[in-house]
């Protein structure tokens, strides 16, 4: 079995990638994504780290007051920039009754139906963010990005989507790693002023 294709097959739903040094696309710098979904037809992730200017309250009505600090829209990837995503971690075990408006993605993380009343969900969610865009790749286009060494697969934790800090989550995800990962978190942000 080839390095290549030890990922075929697998679904890496409800992981991470993170970018590696190397990866160097504006788009993804330094980027922490989550993918939502990942199968033979592809892979879709929002970028986790990205904060805009842009608060969700003066775009979405009655969200506003629902989501985590820092309460603003996140750029979740270069596609379909015009359009939302929800994303909230729900309390309880999988199995017990989902939240209405809420279908479990990975674990506890979920994806939020913003076109339900934000009344409903109040009560059920913790951690919720609103991503404005997501990041596709076409069939084969991830596995070619990981061979390639473009980003390093790790586990997610629920904490990841609703960080306070998330300029701080691409060190702070490498930092927890186990070996050398755990080394990369202190890469300088330009390895040539070094």
């Amino acid at each position: 079995m080839t390095a290549a294709h030890s990922h075929a097959g697998r679904s890496h739903t409800g992981r991470l990638l993170v970018a590696t040094p190397v990866l160097t696309d504006p788009n993804f710098a330094r980027a922490v994504v989550l993918l939502l979904d990942h199968d033979a037809e592809g892979a879709l992730g929002v970028v986790l780290n990205r904060p805009t200017p842009v608060e969700v309250g003066s775009v979405l009505d009655g969200w506003g007051v629902l989501v985590g600090r820092p309460a603003v829209l996140f750029q979740g990837g270069p596609v379909a920039l015009d359009s939302a995503l929800g994303l909230a971690v729900a309390p309880g075990e999988p199995g017990t009754g989902e939240p209405l408006g809420w279908r479990r993605v990975h674990g506890a993380i979920g994806l939020v139906d913003l076109e339900a009343p934000p009344e409903v969900l109040a009560g059920e969610l913790g951690a919720l963010r609103i991503f404005a865009g997501y990041a596709g790749w076409a069939p084969g286009q991830l596995e070619a990005e990981l061979s390639s060494g473009a980003w390093y697969l790790v586990d997610c934790e629920p904490g990841d989507i609703s960080s306070p800090e998330p300029e701080r989550l691409w060190r702070a995800v490498l930092r927890r790693q186990r070996g050398p990962l755990a080394l990369l978190a202190s890469y300088p942000d330009d390895p040539t002023l070094n």
